[in-house]
């Protein structure tokens, strides 16, 4: 546990202390306008209330949307094959760095998860893959598309199935 958060830590950027240092900022504003109110109890605990859900919420999913926007990427599947005579299966697909960074490291996933003929279970089944697979590409140029290949085994599994990729890049913002 002690590594993932020094690792955390040390991948931090000016923009995400930027982040974490506003969203403090904002909860010592809410936290003294709850004082100065005080006397009004249900604004006063509006704003107490306010001041902790930014507290919580506003690193957490501003430092998602932050390296979502910094590091937007798009990942396209074009090909995928169940081998015969093997247990595995071969997947080929791009990634293009769509941001205005270069990216150190992408980390690329490809996800099989099971289909059946119901939409709603289609959709549920997606969040519950059965079988993923990561490879690690490097230094991706502003703009540059890359292919890249992956070979998913041991892949036992005989019925219906789909393959999805997405892609975690991280770079170097000056």
């Amino acid at each position: 546990m002690n590594f993932n958060i020094d690792e955390f830590i040390n991948n931090l950027m000016l923009y995400d202390y930027m982040l974490f240092g506003g969203a403090f900022v904002l909860f010592i504003l809410f936290i003294i306008l709850a004082i100065v109110l005080r006397n009004k109890l249900g604004l006063a605990m509006f704003f107490v209330l306010l001041a902790f859900s930014t507290l919580i919420l506003s690193p957490t999913l501003g430092y998602i949307e932050l390296h979502k926007y910094l590091f937007k990427n798009t990942t396209k599947l074009t090909y995928q094959k169940k081998l015969e005579f093997t247990k595995a299966t071969v997947i080929k697909g791009t990634i293009t760095n769509d941001s205005k960074f270069n990216f150190s490291s992408c980390n690329i996933t490809a996800s099989a998860y099971k289909v059946s003929k119901n939409k709603y279970r289609n959709y549920l089944l997606r969040f519950k893959p059965f079988q993923k697979m990561s490879i690690v590409k490097e230094d991706i140029a502003i703009g540059e598309q890359r292919g890249f290949k992956m070979i998913m085994e041991p892949f036992t599994y005989a019925k219906d199935f789909n393959i999805s990729i997405h892609a975690k890049c991280k770079g170097v913002v000056k």
